[in-house]
């Protein structure tokens, strides 16, 4: 037995989970802001809701048949699984429909830094709207996210309409401009049937292209919706490599980085898979664990505290149930609180304990103290200790 992970996938230990859930917390605060709701949806689809929709990338999606026979899929992003529900829930769901959601997803990629097979997204769209009202807003929230955060971005921002007279498999090896450089991506173009001189054309044409009218309108809007709108650069060979956009494109990256840590677009013709009407829509994927990494990387994450305010330790066996009676009035006032539960244990393991679990106090009963109604808080980062009455330990602690 191989007591491990899989490659590529990750077990989040108490520290790490609870930075994670500070994280969440902020974003989905900034979602709810702007009257974004929550959004689950399974994390197995039928196989045929996610093929076809991705172009090259498909290639990634887990799919496998159930013992019943069913071919199913691994949620690959969490786009085309809400184009699904706004098809089957078409009747019930008010447009514009604003959802976030916050949910794993999973992608056989060769596994590198920053990059997962399982790993969580944070979304947020706007359903049922072309109003480039709606692309604006979508970008201001993702700069709001990251001002929240703390954390300075650039998006960069194009217009798919820049690339309709160009084959899908040009645009995905354009798509690779940034990352693999002009001479492999004009390598890549004539593998793909394009001679070398109309190659170098398309691309001396495209990086000079104007901004489209759509792009003029958004980034006014976002001036209008007080963004800094030197954050947000157009890219004129900026492409995004998925098949469903059709018009406005984002990538978000941070200084000295070229990987994007939150993407998106309008899509307008994916729902129309599913519903045989055109439901236009606009939205975004931010990327967690890259978010996370450079978090980390610029101390922007808090200290890990434990979640617990206190340890209510146990003096000697006769002495617990005083400790449980005052674990529970702690609790009942709001204070996260922690009993140890084992009366043979002496009290330098219980403080020991408290100590590596960045427990901040740790309550004492001793003898006099349940003679008189009282316990001894002590502080353990300081290692100041006081004698309180319940309500005074109530009032230090909250």
């Amino acid at each position: 037995m191989k007591v491990q992970n899989l490659k590529g996938f990750r077990d989040f230990l108490p520290k790490e989970a609870r930075k994670r859930q500070y994280v969440i917390d902020k974003i989905r605060g900034v979602f709810e802001s702007y009257g974004f709701e929550p959004l689950e949806t399974p994390a197995l689809e039928y196989k045929e809701i996610l093929t076809g929709k991705y172009g090259e990338e498909e290639k990634l999606i887990y799919d496998f048949k159930t013992r019943g026979g069913d071919e199913v899929a691994l949620r690959y992003d969490q786009t085309v699984p809400l184009a699904r529900v706004i098809a089957q829930y078409q009747n019930t769901l008010p447009l514009p429909f604003k959802r976030y959601q916050i949910q794993n997803v999973w992608r056989g990629e060769n596994t590198q830094k920053g990059r997962y097979r399982e790993f969580l997204q944070c979304d947020a769209d706007t359903v049922g709207s072309s109003s480039l009202v709606a692309d604006a807003e979508i970008i201001r929230l993702v700069l709001s996210i990251y001002e929240t955060l703390g954390l300075e971005v650039k998006i960069k921002i194009n217009d798919r309409k820049n690339f309709e007279t160009l084959d899908k498999n040009i645009v995905s090896a354009i798509d690779k401009l940034e990352k693999i450089g002009e001479s492999s991506v004009l390598s890549e173009m004539v593998e793909k049937g394009m001679n070398e001189k109309d190659a170098k054309k398309v691309l001396s044409v495209l990086s000079n292209k104007p901004q489209t009218k759509d792009i003029k309108m958004i980034l006014q809007n976002l001036e209008e919706m007080g963004a800094d709108t030197s954050k947000v650069i157009y890219e004129p060979t900026l492409a995004r490599g998925l098949d469903y956009y059709t018009g406005i494109i984002f990538e978000t990256v941070t200084e000295g980085s070229t990987s994007s840590i939150c993407s998106g677009g309008r899509y307008d013709n994916l729902i129309r898979n599913f519903t045989g009407r055109q439901i236009p829509a606009v939205g975004f994927g931010l990327g967690f664990d890259r978010t996370m990494e450079v978090l980390e990387e610029k101390n922007l994450l808090p200290a890990s505290e434990s979640g617990t305010k206190v340890l209510v330790s146990v003096f000697s066996e006769e002495l617990g149930k005083e400790s449980i009676r005052i674990s529970n009035i702690l609790r009942e006032k709001g204070i996260n609180t922690e009993l140890w539960i084992d009366s043979q244990d002496k009290l330098d393991k219980q403080l020991k304990y408290a100590s590596l679990k960045n427990i901040p106090y740790v309550l004492i009963i001793g003898p006099e103290e349940a003679k008189n109604n009282t316990a001894t808080l002590k502080n353990m980062e300081s290692g100041e200790q006081k004698n309180l009455s319940l309500e005074g330990i109530a009032s230090e602690l909250i």
